[in-house]
């Protein structure tokens, strides 16, 4: 009975212990993540606070006369044409680079995974070196390589396939498939990577099973593995949808939004008017206006894409 009380009595201590206990590690557990808040407050929260501001000023960010001017930069923004046709150039260029990425970097990381395929390591290094390699260094390579004196020119006109060298990115025809296709081969490899990783949580027993039941390749990848792994492809899908609507340095490197605008993205025409001169005085009122308004966008197919994603994983 005494031994009974005694524990009684020591409940109290020991759940204030745990309770102590719990209070440290939460304790810690914000100290560590504080540090990535402060970070996050200043290089994103600030300047998108900046950014409201500025959206409602026509000030050039060269001088102290910033006047303040309301919603008068939207209301310019939604007449500008140059503004729409970047608009509508981000998402054209995204409608047609996101399943390419997608199915090219599922079918890369479906042969990388097997495991009887020799020296598959090197292949996925091969594969994931264009990634680290800064877009700047690969523009100025693929202007060489795609010039009008280029090797591609010659070597299709080697082969008779072209009588006459193709301007790939002076041709506004031709400009905007080039950069979805050399954006393609630079960050596939990021994708092939996140496919890979679906792909090996799938358990062999599955594989095993199905071949038992006389499934094929094509029968247990379609059929089985795919199902498995489309919460996998739905995340990559949304990365792959916000990354390419923010393309900047590939388009800047090769073509500068030409010819005629025709690769003109909402991120080189932000640069063009904050910072260039080449329309007049820079405008960093109407820049982050414009900013604003497409990153609201961005945000919206964000959500879109997420809806669309958690049913899909409702219906598997």
């Amino acid at each position: 009975m005494k031994k009974v009380m005694a524990m009684k009595g020591n409940t109290p201590v020991v759940s204030k212990r745990k309770r102590h206990d719990t209070l440290v590690t939460n304790a810690w557990c914000w100290l560590f993540m504080s540090i990535a808040v402060i970070f996050y407050i200043l290089f994103q929260g600030y300047p998108i606070f900046c950014s409201i501001q500025y959206s409602l000023l026509d000030w050039s960010g060269l001088t102290n006369d910033a006047k303040f001017i309301g919603l008068a930069n939207y209301k310019e923004l939604l007449q500008d044409e140059l503004f729409w046709n970047a608009f509508w150039n981000s998402i054209k260029y995204t409608v047609m680079i996101v399943p390419l990425e997608l199915v090219v970097s599922l079918l890369l990381a479906y042969l990388l995974n097997n495991a009887k395929l020799k020296g598959r390591s090197i292949f996925r290094t091969m594969y994931f070196v264009p990634v680290v390699t800064t877009a700047s260094v690969v523009g100025i390579i693929m202007i060489f390589i795609l010039g009008v004196q280029g090797p591609v020119n010659h070597i299709l006109m080697s082969w008779n396939l072209i009588e006459q060298p193709i301007n790939f990115l002076g041709n506004a025809k031709y400009a905007m498939p080039t950069l979805v296709i050399i954006s393609l081969w630079k960050d596939c490899g990021t994708y092939m990577i996140y496919w890979l990783a679906g792909l090996q949580g799938v358990s062999k027993d599955v594989y095993e099973a199905a071949y038992m039941d006389g499934a094929n390749e094509r029968q247990t990848f379609f059929h089985i593995v795919l199902p498995l792994i489309a919460p996998v492809g739905g995340i990559i899908a949304l990365l792959c949808a916000l990354n390419s609507l923010k393309v900047f340095d590939i388009v800047k490197t090769m073509t500068e939004g030409g010819p005629f605008y025709a690769t003109d993205v909402i991120a080189t025409f932000v640069y063009r008017s904050a910072f260039s001169s080449e329309i007049g005085m820079p405008r960093l009122g109407y820049a982050s206006a414009a900013a604003l308004l497409f990153g609201a966008t961005v945000i919206i197919v964000g959500l879109i894409s997420n809806m669309i994603k958690s049913r899909l994983n409702k219906m598997n």
